[in-house]
């Protein structure tokens, strides 16, 4: 029979390389959104996979409920920002940026849902993931995972600012002078 420690050592080299396979192009230019986004979602996984035997024990303990508070805030958040991205940003494949995904290509600014409020609604609900994440079974070694990941995710999003700034000129720089990052009228 296969240890359990066997299971997240192979479900870790697995996802890692569908993680590094979408990530290839944005690892190759250090300065991108992408290459820090990369870094962010291997802590996550690995805080994961460390916590996971502990996703479902003493349900209604407060670090729980605040844990699955934040993950469904984070869930919910990322198909909202995911949608309001698709039907507002206008991606177009055609924009040339080989560092962004297909979602990201945005041709418009968006400013309409959360994003009249918060610059970084995905990021947001990754930073929100992590936290409740690391609230399953709080820990040294996922506490310095969770804080890895809160790292390379405020990276991420200085970085896509900078581009942002780059592709849509001071219209993002009005629009980022009038809302927060990640959390609404707070940070």
């Amino acid at each position: 029979m296969i240890s359990g420690d066997v299971i997240k050592l192979a479900s870790f080299v697995v996802v890692s390389a569908a993680l590094l396979f979408v990530s290839r192009k944005s690892l190759r230019t250090f300065r991108s959104h992408g290459f820090f986004r990369y870094f962010a979602w291997e802590c996550m996984l690995a805080m994961f996979l460390v916590n996971m035997e502990f996703w479902f024990q003493i349900p209604f303990s407060p670090p729980q409920l605040v844990s699955w508070f934040l993950l469904i805030v984070s869930g919910v958040l990322a198909v909202h920002a995911a949608i309001y991205l698709r039907r507002h940003g206008q991606p177009d494949s055609s924009r040339q940026d080989d560092t962004l995904i297909g979602l990201e290509k945005t041709t418009q600014l968006v400013q309409q849902g959360a994003y009249q409020y918060i610059r970084h609604p995905l990021y947001a609900s990754l930073l929100y993931l992590t936290w409740g994440i690391f609230l399953k079974h709080p820990g040294w070694t996922v506490g310095a995972l969770a804080a890895g990941a809160t790292g390379f995710l405020f990276a991420t999003a200085k970085a896509d600012e900078a581009e942002c700034l780059r592709f849509f000129g001071p219209s993002y720089a009005e629009y980022a002078r009038r809302t927060k990052m990640f959390i609404p009228f707070l940070l």
